[in-house]
């Protein structure tokens, strides 16, 4: 057998093995056995007698708490277990505070460790008071949004619903005393970073693991920041797999928007806000990855989350919020229903990964689903792929309006500036062959000017 989450195998005692039992005891618990190999084999301990009373006394003296010491032999050898319950409350070796994850010990400091002692008396961040954060730093609109969202879904009492914001917040549990808290800051601001570090979502384009292409920071509040995320991914990172079946048109992506919906919603309930480090969502021609500072429950691995399992967020207030809402199930089902929306679409499960201060979420995309080149969009109309520009419209082109087809094909978010610059010709030539193309009711464009994209119609 070898070390794990609860397992440790020592040849001989030393003290600083102490430091190992309060890991244990602020995390699942465990058992450390002395007079055994890294392997697991027993190669016996010598003084078996006088640790038998040293050990249990010395946790007692520099842990205060109690463990159970075993004397145990095999092949005429003796060697010891020492069996450490998880404890209920933070337990500290010389004032420092050590956790056991995976087969490794931890010393929590910082953030790390005021989000272990927040749990351990059963208190989260996004619940606790915060005094910069005033009633008249509520964005009225974002009050105004939530209502009708909550309204519409009818999971709220539609009278607590017409209070007015200071009763409203205060009865969603948004308030502590007279103090707004974290969740309220996060949900019902326009700009969270401006109390929390590292409150946005960061967005990037990959071509290799080293080589990033290009990225974004979205930002808001957490209320309205998943619709502005994925259309940002939309417009300019993911690709779209174009079917044409007669006269409807199929765009299909490596993730159907239902599951990236969820793994974001996941991911905004579950991060540690306190680490001041952003979401981080890392895009691939064939995957995506999004990951979150955080850690599972203690008693959770990678495939308990596979499988059918309650509800238990980092973030519960922003949880109840956003169920409120209609952003989320109740009941733990986020993970249950991305694998449904990816197995409708065709596509591989999630999977994921629980290193020991993240949790990574990666969607992958089979080989015929994968389209080439940031922001491009590939067509398919039956099995012939790359429909060429003049083919796809039942009107007269120039030259200059196919070569810009052809670079909207590549990037729908490209500007007049960029087309002008590839095409090598004036910014005003490129705004006549656009205006041209539009009043041929061939492209239209979406969203503004600044962050919107063209749309080829036909």
């Amino acid at each position: 057998m070898s070390e794990s989450q609860n397992v440790e195998w020592k040849e001989s005692w030393r003290d600083e093995y102490l430091k190992w039992i309060c890991g244990f005891a602020n995390a699942q618990g465990g058992r450390i056995y002395i007079g055994c190999d890294d392997d697991g084999k027993v190669v016996g301990v010598e003084d078996s007698k006088k640790l038998l009373e040293d050990i249990p006394n010395k946790v007692v003296q520099q842990l205060g708490i109690v463990v159970d010491v075993n004397l145990l032999e095999e092949d005429g050898k003796e060697y010891i277990e020492i069996t450490v319950p998880s404890y209920p409350i933070g337990v500290s070796y010389k004032g420092v505070y050590h956790y056991r994850s995976g087969s490794t010990k931890q010393q929590l400091t910082g953030p790390a460790l005021e989000a272990f002692l927040l749990k351990k008396r059963g208190v989260s961040w996004d619940s606790l008071p915060l005094p910069a954060f005033q009633m008249e730093d509520v964005d009225d609109g974002l009050v105004e949004r939530f209502r009708k969202l909550a309204t519409a879904k009818g999971r709220i009492d539609e009278n607590l619903l017409r209070e007015p914001k200071e009763i409203l917040l205060e009865k969603l549990h948004l308030k502590s005393g007279e103090a707004l808290t974290n969740a309220a800051m996060l949900l019902f601001s326009k700009d969270p970073e401006k109390y929390q570090v590292g409150a946005y979502v960061k967005v990037s384009y990959f071509e290799t693991d080293s080589d990033l292409q290009y990225q974004d920071e979205i930002r808001g509040s957490l209320l309205e920041i998943v619709d502005r995320i994925i259309e940002v991914m939309h417009l300019k990172y993911m690709r779209a797999q174009i079917t044409y079946v007669g006269m409807q048109r199929r765009e299909r992506y490596i993730v159907p928007d239902a599951a990236l919906r969820e793994a974001l919603f996941n991911a905004l309930c579950h991060s540690q806000y306190s680490y001041g480090v952003p979401i981080q969502i890392s895009v691939y021609a064939d995957k995506i990855y999004i990951a979150n500072v955080g850690s599972l429950p203690a008693d959770w691995t990678a495939e308990n989350l596979m499988k059918k399992h309650a509800s238990r967020p980092g973030n519960p207030t922003i949880a109840q919020i956003f169920y409120y809402a209609g952003f989320i199930e109740s009941w733990g089902r986020g993970i249950e229903k991305i694998c449904e929306a990816c197995t409708a679409d065709g596509l591989p499960l999630p999977e994921y990964t629980i290193h020991p201060g993240d949790v990574m979420v990666k969607f992958s995309a089979p080989a015929d689903r994968v389209v080439l080149g940031p922001g491009a969009v590939g067509v398919k109309v039956g099995d012939a792929v790359g429909v060429k520009v003049g083919e796809m419209v039942g009107v007269k082109l120039t030259q200059s309006e196919k070569d810009i087809l052809q670079l909207l094909v590549q990037d729908p978010a490209f500007k007049y500036s960029d087309i002008a610059a590839k095409m090598g010709v004036t910014e005003k030539t490129v705004y006549k062959w656009i205006k041209s193309l539009k009043a041929k009711g061939i492209i239209e464009r979406i969203g503004s000017d600044r962050t919107g994209y063209w749309k080829i119609i036909q």
